[in-house]
């Protein structure tokens, strides 16, 4: 479905349309599922939607993994009501994701052939509790940076869905940096397990933005039409610049000889992510790779009964209306 709605639209832009809807961007105006929009428009909502979703979803698995052990009963009701938001998320998501002709089943198996990736942080490990903080306070407070501005993305359904998704990162967020605040209080094994989490954390919530804008393969066209709202670059700006006062309050240092406050700029100056390792990570050789992608293959292959008895169910109810109307 969503390879015809491509085909056909790509058959039918010409310079005089594609002029009528790049004004309609330039305006401020948001493209709905009805109107009409370009092959590569379409095209490249799905694929940042769609990543974007099974990230949240995928992002459940290290988190999911704590529930059991984390360390008080509050503890634990906390990171449950975490991860029920984040699968929450993934579904908003994909519902945006529907309007533009692609069936979740599409999606799910571009996943998991590899034809569509998710954030490269979900593919590290979470070795301590601290990490459930660092993931907090590191990856959803990236998250925000990249996702506040996609409140006022071109595309009307994707920048509904933002609204409520940012509320609850936000809030995330602090009950991550919250978790960190009180382990720094607590004994030195808890500080230096905080540390830790930040020392392996860091560079990969960097590499959450992307490439540099130099090399992005798709930013420039996606700052025209408005998919995207700021540069790689100008988020991780942002995110150091912030983070580095938070982590000063903590008692935690940043693992970088070259941060150091640059007065002629009025920004942190930072070391650049390895970005060798991102390349190897969103190709598959992560640390957990495999295990994240062979879990999400074992749910949806365990869930197949299920999905195939709520159609039955729906087309029993159906065929029961059909009867009673005639």
């Amino acid at each position: 479905m969503y390879a015809q709605l491509v085909k056909s639209e790509a058959s039918a832009e010409d310079p005089i349309r594609l002029a009528e809807f790049q004004a309609r961007i330039d305006r401020g105006e948001k493209i709905e599922p009805k109107d009409w929009m370009p092959a590569g428009y379409r095209k490249t909502l799905i694929r940042q939607i769609g990543q974007h979703a099974h990230s949240e979803i995928v992002g459940q698995l290290p988190e999911g993994n704590w529930i059991t052990r984390a360390p008080t009963l509050e503890r634990k009701a906390n990171l449950l009501a975490k991860v029920q938001d984040e699968a929450g998320h993934g579904l908003y998501l994909y519902c945006a994701a529907e309007t533009l002709g692609v069936s979740r089943d599409e999606l799910f198996e571009m996943l998991h052939n590899g034809k569509m990736k998710y954030s490269s942080i979900f593919n590290y490990p979470t070795l301590t509790w601290a990490d459930m903080g660092a993931v907090g306070w590191l990856v959803d407070g990236a998250a925000i940076m990249n996702q506040v501005p996609l409140q006022r993305t071109s595309y009307g359904p994707y920048a509904r869905a933002m609204v409520r998704i940012c509320k609850e990162e936000s809030f995330h967020q602090r009950q991550g940096y919250h978790l960190l605040l009180h382990m720094m209080k607590g004994s030195e094994a808890q500080q230096r397990m905080c540390q830790d989490a930040l020392n392996r954390m860091w560079f990969p919530a960097l590499m959450m933005f992307g490439p540099s804008d130099k090399d992005s393969v798709h930013s420039a066209q996606s700052m025209a039409w408005k998919i995207k709202m700021n540069t790689n670059d100008e988020l991780r700006q942002k995110f150091v610049d912030e983070t580095v006062r938070q982590a000063e309050f903590l008692g935690l240092q940043i693992p970088d000889d070259a941060l150091r406050w640059n007065e002629s700029t009025g920004h942190y100056d930072f070391s650049e992510p390895d970005w060798d390792e991102f390349h190897d990570v969103i190709s598959g050789n992560g640390p957990c790779n495999h295990e994240r992608l062979e879990a999400r293959k074992s749910a949806w292959n365990d869930g197949a009964w299920v999905r195939e008895a709520r159609m039955a169910h729906a087309m029993k109810n159906s065929e029961r209306r059909l009867a009673a109307a005639e």
